[in-house]
């Protein structure tokens, strides 16, 4: 799996906008995993809603290019 130098949103790894996979590609983690833990989360979680978090970091990751990747 490629890992990628900075936190950007997968190319590879993407099921709506590439955000948990970009964190898995980062963290050299599984992307099944990463978005099974944000679930999980976000379902314990009364504070903040997970699609309230997935939306900004939507909005702020920027997208991976192919020089993104090592």
């Amino acid at each position: 799996m490629a890992k990628l130098a900075k936190l950007h949103r997968s190319q590879n790894h993407k099921m709506i906008a590439g955000v948990m996979g970009g964190i898995a590609e980062y963290a050299g983690w599984s992307p099944t995993w990463v978005r099974l833990l944000f679930v999980i989360i976000s379902s314990l979680s009364a504070a903040v809603p997970g699609i309230l978090i997935y939306i900004v970091l939507w909005i702020i990751m920027p997208k991976a290019s192919n020089q993104s990747y090592q």
